[in-house]
């Protein structure tokens, strides 16, 4: 990932002043309140947020009850990827978890000015590329780490902000019952 994430910082560092005018003119910074809905579910994703202070979370209902799916700390980007992608009503609900702060795009606005500026275009597909390794590692993380592994991983991925993640959220997040993520915690 830091791998990417250096991709990413390199090609910026290429743009162009015209090309970051022009980001700059279709970026606004926003503050939500915790509690804030980013998207509704059945909505189209039509931003993307970058998180610059604060955590929210992803989350859908399956049987009447929340399963969280993903947690936006600071520097993610905050979207319902398919919903983005194909401009159709999300299954997923974007809550801020506390005060956030973020940096928004509008979709329709970044897909006129990536034809313009080709290093856009190329952002876009290291954008891309990011939350795929993402959500492979994810998947592959479910599948291969116990329990406890895994609740270790989040841990360290935003430390400071870990408290503000309800037991609840997090036992979701990690397919787990409340109990195992009560025994786990017990044992640390």
């Amino acid at each position: 990932m830091t791998e990417h994430i250096e991709k990413i910082q390199f090609l910026i560092s290429r743009f162009d002043r015209e090309t970051l005018e022009a980001l700059e003119k279709i970026t606004a910074k926003e503050q939500f309140k915790k509690g804030e809905i980013l998207l509704q579910q059945g909505k189209v994703c039509r931003k993307s947020y970058l998180i610059t202070e604060g955590v929210a979370r992803k989350f859908t209902y399956s049987d009447k009850k929340e399963i969280t799916t993903e947690f936006f700390f600071k520097s993610d980007i905050a979207i319902s990827f398919t919903s983005y992608i194909n401009q159709k009503p999300s299954r997923e609900i974007i809550e801020c978890l506390t005060d956030t702060t973020v940096e928004s795009v509008d979709f329709n606005a970044f897909e006129t000015i990536k034809k313009q500026f080709p290093l856009l275009m190329e952002y876009d597909i290291l954008l891309t590329e990011l939350y795929i390794l993402w959500l492979e590692d994810r998947l592959f993380d479910f599948h291969s780490l116990n329990a406890t592994e895994r609740y270790e991983q989040l841990m360290k991925k935003s430390p400071e902000y870990f408290h503000h993640l309800k037991l609840t959220h997090i036992a979701s997040y990690l397919g787990i019952s409340l109990e195992t993520l009560s025994r786990i915690r017990a044992k640390r």
